[in-house]
This record gives C-alpha cells, structure tokens and sequence, in this order.
C-alpha cells in the first residue's frame, strides 16, 4: 500500500492519498484543494488519509488553479520595533483565526525596499496585502495603485495616503499628542521638546517652514506634531523651532538633540518623545546631563511597554492598541477578500493615556539667561 512506501525521500503524492482513500485522483484533488464539491463523507475519507500519509498542500500550486491562495501579505517598516510586532500578532491571530496564512517582510522605511516587497508577495500570489505604507507623495504610490489594480486589496497600516481611496486602520496620533503635550502644560511647563519632528536638511524657523517639511513626514509622525503645536496654540504659548528635532529619526540623534535643548538659555522642562527610540534617546540625554527626571524635566513617551512601568520612576506612556489594530486590518482586507464593499476608509482606534510618574512641575531655577 502506498502508506508502506519508504518516504524519506520524498513527500506523498495526491495519487497516494487518492489511492489510500480509495478516491479517484481528481476527487481528492478537489478536497486538497479546497474547491468544487466534495461529499461529507468524501471529504472525510480523504483528509484522514491526508493525514495519515503526512501529506501537505502545495499552496503556490493551488493558488494557481483555484485563484486563491488562502495567504496575506504583511508590509512594515521594522518588525523588530514592539509596536510592529504587536500589530502583527493582532494581523497573524485574526488571519488565522479565518483559515489564512500570513507572510510578512520589512522595509527600513526604504521606499525601494517597499516595492521589492510588494513585487514578492504578487509573485507569491497573495489574496491582499496590509502595508505600513513609507510612500507620501502622488509620485511615490504607484507601487501601491498598480497592485490595486491587478486585482489585489491593500489596507493601509498606521499610516494613512489621503489622496488613495484604500480602508487606512489608524490610532488617533493628534489627538493623543494634544493630550500628552496639555498635561505637561497643566503643570506648568511652557518650554516643552518635541522628539522627534520631520527629517529635514533645511532649516526650520518658522511655522511655515515646519509645515512644509512636515508634508514629506509619515502621516502619524505629522499627526503627532499637529497635536503638540494644537496643545501650545490652545495655551497661547508661541512656537520654538529650537524645540522640534528634526534630525535623521535616530536614538543617537535623539540624545544630541534633547542634549542641546537641554543647554540652551532658556532649556526644555519638559519632552515629548514620538516614538520608542526618541524617548531611549531623551532618557540617555538626561541622564548624560547630570539630570533627573521629573525633578528637573519631565517626560511622556509614545508606545508603551513593560520596561516603561519599571523604570524608577515609571514613566507616563501613551499605548497604542496594537493588537486591535492588526486585528482590525486583517477583518477589513478579509472582508475585502470574500467580495465585502468598504463603505468607511479611515478607522482610527483610540490610543490609552497611561499615567505614571513622569510628569510634574518645572524646576524653578533652572531658566538661564545669556
């Protein structure tokens, strides 16, 4: 019998499983496959027999006869960051959860490195791809429409492209920025850094000039400084260039820049910090100075996670709901994939505002005057 055969060299066939169920080949293919009809009691006959031999689909194989290789592609910036492994958790437990595998690739925030992604998971034949998308500009999507058009769904991840019409699953990046930034000053701080800003290699002196350089940031890194400046505006506090970093968005430039903001005449109380380097970053710059926080300048940090709630003293966070948000990118590709209409294009899930020790008055006498 075909379940005696010495294996070791080889995996079974369809033909082996055919003949150990006692089917025909083309019934168990249709079973392996997964499409046209098979009898309950077919179906049953098959898959044990399946089983039995250690039998495995070729997915590429039944992607090209069925059209539909039960598979999402995944698209972010640096899997090795925790807010995108998290959100991956959420995509790779839903799609699952559905009968689909996931694969995902990183970029570096590389647009090249982008596209050579998108072209592998077509290649792989992938139902739908989520990407946390390095493209802005009208010139830079093109990557994104052309795959749209060949028939694949996208859904943006963290990072919205208004001028494509695709379903964006987002955290609301202004308005918890807008809140970070109040309670620095409902305690009295007015000289708050923003780490980090957009990347730029012009000079930013102005409002108009951050605005735009602002325009060729990531849409959440944007987002985040709107909320801030919302947050001084609001107070009647006037806009310091010399208070927004926007050096490459390194840890080590982080440090650089909170250091010098830090030794101006007139230094930072207070620190905003927009992702996980930049607040490593400002704490490195802190501690570097002789200084503690918040005796001497207080801190609040996007992303939350467990090594924040034990620092001495735990640090006020901002935690983004990763796990809803992959998994509300994955329903919404799904429900794409099964024939679904998207009749909302932007989902922004609410960030929780977590409150530790962090955060209390500026110092008094630390104002230096040239």
């Amino acid at each position: 019998m075909a379940a005696d055969r010495d294996r070791s060299w080889s995996p079974p066939t369809i033909s082996e499983v055919a003949a150990e169920a006692g089917v025909g080949r083309a019934s168990a293919a249709r079973t392996l496959g997964g499409y046209g009809y098979a009898s309950p009691e077919l179906r049953d006959r098959v898959l044990a027999a399946a089983e039995k031999l250690g039998y495995r689909t070729n997915a590429l194989a039944r992607s090209m006869s069925t059209g539909i290789s039960h598979t999402l592609g995944v698209i972010v910036a640096d899997i090795g960051n925790p807010f995108f492994a998290g959100v991956v958790r959420g995509i790779s437990d839903t799609s699952r959860a559905r009968g689909f595998d996931t694969i995902v690739l990183s970029t570096h925030e590389e647009l090249d490195e982008e596209k050579a992604a998108i072209g592998v998971l077509v290649d792989k034949r992938v139902d739908g791809i989520i990407i946390a998308s390095a493209a802005l500009g009208r010139d830079a999507v093109d990557h994104i429409t052309g795959t749209v058009d060949r028939g694949v769904p996208v859904v943006l991840l963290d990072r919205a492209i208004e001028h494509l019409n695709l379903a964006s699953v987002v955290t609301d990046n202004r308005e918890a920025a807008r809140r970070a930034a109040e309670l620095f000053i409902q305690n009295g701080h007015r000289r708050i850094g923003f780490i980090w800003g957009p990347a730029t290699t012009e000079p930013v002196t102005t409002r108009r000039e951050l605005s735009a350089a602002t325009s060729n940031n990531l849409w959440s890194d944007g987002e985040r400084l709107r909320g801030y400046l919302d947050a001084l505006d609001d107070a009647g506090i006037s806009f310091d260039p010399a208070l927004v970093m926007t050096e490459e968005k390194t840890e080590e430039n982080a440090t650089h820049s909170v250091a010098r903001m830090l030794d101006l005449p007139a230094p930072i109380t207070a620190i905003l910090c927009s992702e996980t380097d930049a607040t490593t970053g400002a704490l490195r710059a802190v501690r570097a100075s002789g200084l503690r926080y918040p005796d001497d300048v207080s801190i609040i940090g996007f992303d939350d996670s467990s090594w924040a709630a034990v620092m001495d003293p735990p640090l006020t966070m901002i935690e983004q709901p990763m796990l809803e948000l992959g998994n509300r990118a994955a329903e919404i590709l799904l429900d794409e994939i099964d024939g679904g209409n998207q009749t909302q294009l932007m989902h922004t899930l609410e960030s929780r505002f977590i409150e530790r020790s962090s955060v209390t008055g500026p110092p008094p006498l630390r104002s230096r005057n040239p």
